[in-house]
């Protein structure tokens, strides 16, 4: 004996409506599955494009691969709202009621304004504040950013759906944002901050052995100065002057080991020394090629004047 016949001798529904309620079941269960497979799999295949971006060793394949990511990882989310939208239409197909009264029609649609005003209607807002910062490439998974309107809410991107985007803080807390609350993001260029500090001494060898000593003392990893900071000048002012450049690049919100601990390090060597070394500065500042080229451009025309 069947399932749909025992449940006609027991009476509890007629049988075109059991008939109705085994197809949702059943096509509920096949458009569940249909949809976890292909999201497993395209996890699987993101996952691999993660670890090539990372292993890649050119910064514009690098870029490349983790746009697709980026991509992948929205496809996710429009496979499972395509599964819930078709699950939900059966549903509705399923129980909707066949007559046309002023009271059904009212009552349907009661139910839907509330729907869309509490549910559907956010969703669709996420949705596309989702896709439009996607489009418009405002950052992709491995990106770290700095969101608007928030004082403290940043760290690398995890994951970026059309609804929601997960990001990784420095400490190591995930954070998940709704898109529809992103107003604005700060995006740092490759993950690092470069740092440029100029020291103005008078004795260039022995300012060289005091700057490489404090060098030496600093932190090196992925959440402290990616690279050991280089010598990278050592520029002639005047006849008793000389100006040491030094870089070095620091994850976002290390900078203070430049600013504060490397800065500290230098000024108290060189006060322990019976003759001081360094005459002015260390002066910090921060570098990019980029912005370089376009503050120059900007002030073109002052220059011009």
């Amino acid at each position: 004996m069947s399932i749909t016949t025992t449940i006609f001798s027991a009476g509890v529904f007629e049988p075109s409506t059991a008939r109705s309620i085994l197809l949702l079941i059943t096509s509920s269960l096949i458009v569940y599955w249909l949809s976890r497979f292909l999201s497993t799999f395209i996890i699987f295949v993101t996952r691999k494009i993660a670890q090539k971006s990372d292993d890649t060793a050119t910064i514009k394949q690098s870029i490349k691969l983790r746009r697709l990511e980026t991509y992948l990882s929205s496809l996710i989310a429009v496979i499972r709202v395509a599964a819930a939208a078709i699950i939900g239409y059966v549903i509705w197909q399923t129980f909707s009621p066949a007559s046309n009264e002023p009271a059904t029609v009212i009552g349907a649609g009661a139910l839907f304004i509330v729907l869309a005003g509490g549910v559907i209607g956010p969703l669709l807002n996420d949705a596309i504040a989702g896709f439009t910062m996607i489009i418009e490439r405002w950052y992709s998974v491995g990106d770290y950013i700095k969101v608007e309107p928030f004082i403290d809410v940043s760290g690398v991107v995890e994951r970026a759906t059309l609804r929601s985007t997960k990001l990784r803080s420095i400490t190591g807390e995930v954070i998940w944002l709704h898109n529809r609350t992103i107003h604005g993001v700060h995006v740092t260029p490759y993950g690092v901050r470069s740092i440029s500090v100029d020291i103005f001494v008078n004795d260039t060898s022995a300012a060289k052995k005091m700057v490489e000593h404090a060098i030496a003392t600093l932190p090196i990893g992925t959440t402290a100065l990616t690279k050991t900071p280089v010598i990278t000048d050592i520029v002639k002012v005047t006849d008793s002057l000389w100006r040491i450049v030094v870089e070095a690049k620091t994850a976002p919100g290390r900078e203070w080991l430049i600013e504060n601990f490397f800065i500290s390090s230098l000024q108290q060597a060189d006060s322990r020394r019976k003759s001081q070394v360094i005459v002015h500065g260390p002066i910090v500042r921060f570098v990019d090629a980029e912005a370089e080229k376009g503050f120059k451009r900007a002030v073109q025309l002052g220059d011009k004047e």
